[in-house]
């Protein structure tokens, strides 16, 4: 197979209809595909950046025009039975294909390739023009009349978004911009193959032990009379553990058998041996057609047994290589709102945080994309399970032929593509559209079933039976038991912190939607008996630098418009959240630190409660991972890569052993939680002392936590009062310093004073920070103007007489001027 890359193009637009397939403006401007015509217009000097100040509403005009590319190539010589395909990776959404002015074909699914025979059309030598329209997604959609769910604000009429297979994010989210995007947002080639080929290729591990393997490879062959094929599989050091030499079958079904494989396992658990699939379709010494793939030897399994020790309920636990394992995740949303545009560093970065944050699963949204090859390649290698939602939500879809047929042509390519990762757990068939349907039913007393039932009842499953019967499948998230988000079976959205949506225990809902401080408040985590929590979290600010980059000087101020614009959400619900805890903001500055410390403690107590409900509860992927844009979200790391004080609480809470307290009555219990496949044992030193570091009592415990299990060590007096912290550490170092406050930080006297510094260089792009403290410090935290810095630690406390080491890497010279570091006991001085 060889082709030619269409890679450089011309941009222009015009009212709708007004377009022509010959027309060569003078005002063309360059774009790429992959490309986006936002970033186009941005290079061209045509338009703002949407990101920079209050600049999203300017953009507000592109969806509305008719956008043209075009590009020329030179045919080549095509030898006898060859063909030549124009094919498009991705075409977003609605686009009509012309060659030299002639129409050839259309797209309305930006998540399928499109593919166009050529052949009969090209004249060797000569230089041809592709042209592409791109009508707005407003008027190209066919017109197809859904129900709107009466209980919810509606947001889905005026843009369509549900009748077209387009990511259903670009039109806003309560996270992201208003910007649907627009172009060749893949590859595009022009291709040349001979009639021979690898049709498909799979690849699927039947058990696995540390004893032995069973998988299974599955060909499908297009080739002549006598052609051969030659399959090999490559463990990761380069031997060849299996080998098959043999006639090109149409059909090819070949066991294998490995003796002591090297499994693949989640990062906190073991290794990621990668083995590599490669096959050869060979004809007369000629090779045909070459296939490779990257591969791990492990099985995945959902246990939904019932569980004993909680009559009614089961379990919803993933099961990975036979061992029962505890997800410890975040949702991911696209990583730019213009999702043409894969930043290879921005996405491995953006994994690599994740490992660091003591994750071993993602899980990819349903009103975003599927992720390209370097997403999946880059999990494989990290080490993350990944939880993979069809591109569905909140929402009721179509269910004529017409769409099922697309959708059925989206899910097997999709399928085809990303089967063969060990990284991939579960296929999801939607985000929260079961769920939402059954509130909309409940709270209108409506009783008209969901449109969309066909795609995920069906559709999915019959695609998913003949071409990955292995992975498992949900027909959505949340889903399970009587109802979809009940506490009792499957996964659940925990939305009553935050949004104060009334918990469901087992069929029904039990309460009032809530908004007030207590209704909505992250102590009601406690509430959640949930077997597995798919999404739950609270929003937060990103770092002041980061809405200093984006952000007109004049509105920095936290009631401002353009700050305001930045909040997706209700603007004012974050106020229910810091006032009990912190109080309200009175500048910019105040707002990022409050909500921040908010979002932190929130999380933490969140994971540590599902955590010691392990195995009833058996998971906990938190929203969200990531943003889009630079916003107010949920996010732990915020558009620049700067991570919030969140991203360290929860990598403090991901922990594989934890210490955590909980109260219980006028009391608190010290837990160890431990996630390994050892048992944890040795001394725990339990402190009770003054903020100012007097030590009111102190006792020491034995620590004897089994794998994956819990060991209650110590019980005490709930501490009363605004001076007091109850902390307890490891003397070996096992775990993290867990601490209970005795008040609210608002209310708390935390003594006048900062860490003493010391900032040292360890090379031109490291430095280490050396911190003591002579009282307690609370969100001790570092910060810099610039966004590349990456920190061992940050955002913790510290108690009297404590140390830490700090250190610190960056992209580029560092010096210690670039650092600063602030805590909450001198905020007002910073």
């Amino acid at each position: 197979m060889s082709g030619v890359a269409l890679e450089h193009w011309t941009l222009f637009d015009r009212d709708p209809g007004a377009g022509s397939a010959t027309d060569r403006p003078d005002d063309g401007i360059a774009i790429t595909a992959p490309g986006d015509v936002y970033q186009a217009l941005i290079n061209a000097g045509r338009l703002a950046h949407p990101f920079q100040g209050r600049a999203e509403a300017d953009a507000a005009w592109v969806r509305d025009r008719e956008w043209w590319q075009h590009t020329t190539f030179k045919a080549p010589a095509l030898a006898s039975g060859q063909t030549a395909e124009l094919v498009f990776d991705g075409l977003d959404t609605f686009a009509v294909i012309f060659l030299d002015g002639v129409e050839i074909g259309r797209a309305d699914n930006m998540f399928r390739r499109w593919t166009f025979d050529v052949t009969n059309r090209l004249t060797p030598g000569k230089t041809h023009t592709v042209a592409i329209r791109f009508d707005p997604p407003a008027t190209a959609a066919p017109e197809r009349t859904l129900p709107i769910w009466s209980a919810f604000t509606d947001r889905i009429s005026r843009s369509r978004r549900n009748a077209m297979r387009k990511a259903q994010f670009g039109w806003g989210w309560d996270w992201g911009p208003d910007l649907p995007t627009v172009g060749i947002w893949k590859t595009a080639r022009l291709e040349v193959r001979s009639p021979a080929r690898i049709a498909g290729l799979r690849f699927a591990t039947l058990s696995a032990s540390t004893e032995g393997a069973e998988a299974r490879i599955e060909l499908a062959l297009e080739a002549p009379t006598g052609a051969r094929v030659e399959v090999t599989l490559t463990d990761p050091d380069g031997a060849v553990i299996f080998r098959h030499e043999g006639p090109a079958e149409a059909s090819l079904t070949l066991p294998v058998h490995i003796d002591q494989p090297r499994l693949w396992w989640t990062a906190d658990l073991g290794a990621q041996p990668l083995h590599t699939l490669a096959v050869t379709l060979s004809a007369e010494g000629e090779t045909l057609d070459q296939a490779t793939r990257t591969v791990g030897l492990r099985t995945i399994t959902i246990d939904e047994s019932s569980d004993p020790d909680e009559p009614g309920a089961t379990f919803f636990r993933f099961v990975l290589n036979g061992v029962p394992i505890f997800a410890k995740g975040a949702c991911w949303v696209p990583a730019s709102s213009f999702v043409a545009d894969v930043d290879a560093a921005a996405y491995t970065r953006l994994i690599d945080q994740s490992v660091r944050a003591n994750m071993n699963m993602i899980r990819v949204w349903g009103g975003g994309i599927y992720e390209p090859d370097l997403f999946y390649d880059l999990c494989d290698q990290a080490g993350l399970l990944v939880w993979q939602d069809f591109m569905f939500a909140c929402a009721h879809y179509p269910e004529d032929d017409a769409f099922a047929a697309s959708v059925r042509i989206e899910a097997e390519e999709q399928v085809r593509r990303l089967r063969h990762h060990p990284s991939l757990a579960v296929w999801c068939g939607n985000n929260e559209s079961q769920a939402m349907h059954r509130i909309n039913n409940d709270m209108a007393g409506e009783d008209g079933l969901l449109s969309g039932l066909r795609l995920y009842d069906e559709v999915l499953p019959e695609v998913l039976s003949r071409l990955d019967p292995e992975t498992p499948y949900r027909p959505g998230s949340p889903w399970g038991g009587p109802n979809p988000n009940s506490m009792i079976a499957g996964d659940v959205h925990d939305w009553t912190v935050w949004h104060g949506i009334p918990p469901i225990p087992d069929a029904d809902m039990i309460g009032d939607f809530q908004s007030s401080p207590e209704g909505v408040g992250y102590p009601r985590y406690a509430e959640d008996m949930s077997r597995f929590v798919s999404e739950f979290g609270l929003q937060a600010a990103p770092a002041l630098e980061t809405l200093e980059r984006w952000m007109d000087p004049a509105d920095l101020m936290p009631e401002s418009e353009g700050f305001l614009a930045r909040i997706k959400d209700e603007a004012r619900k974050a106020d229910a959240m810091m006032i009990p805890v912190t109080g309200l903001p009175t500048t910019l500055r105040d707002y990022v630190d409050f909500t921040q410390w908010c979002q932190a403690e929130g999380l933490k107590f969140g994971i540590e409660h599902f955590r010691r409900r392990r195995p009833h509860c058996s998971g906990a992927v938190l929203w969200q991972l990531n943003d889009c844009w630079p916003c107010v979200s949920w996010s732990l790391i915020d558009w620049d890569g700067v991570e919030k004080a969140s991203f360290h609480a929860v990598r403090r809470a991901f922990a594989p052993v934890l210490a955590s307290f909980k109260a219980v009555g006028d009391h608190v219990e010290l837990w160890i939680t431990n996630d390994t496949r050892q048992a944890v044992v040795g001394e725990v030193v339990v402190t009770l002392e003054t903020l100012s570091g007097g030590i009111r009592g102190q006792w020491t415990a034995r620590m004897d936590a089994p794998a994956d299990g819990h060991h209650v060590l110590w019980r005490g007096d709930l501490p009363k009062g605004d001076d007091l912290v109850l902390h307890a550490r490891s003397t070996d170092g096992a775990f993290d310093r867990a601490r209970w406050l005795s008040a609210p930080i608002r209310d708390l006297k935390l003594p006048a004073a900062r860490p003493e510094t010391r900032i040292s260089r360890l090379g031109p792009t490291r430095l280490k920070v050396e911190l003591q403290a002579e009282a307690y410090l609370a969100f001790v935290h570092l910060t810099s103007r610039r966004a590349d810095l990456r920190f061992s630690d940050n955002h913790f406390d510290m108690v009297a007489g404590e140390t830490r080491t700090i250190l610190i890497e960056a992209g580029s010279p560092l010096g210690p001027d670039d650092v600063t570091v602030r805590c909450w006991n001198n905020r007002l001085e910073s």
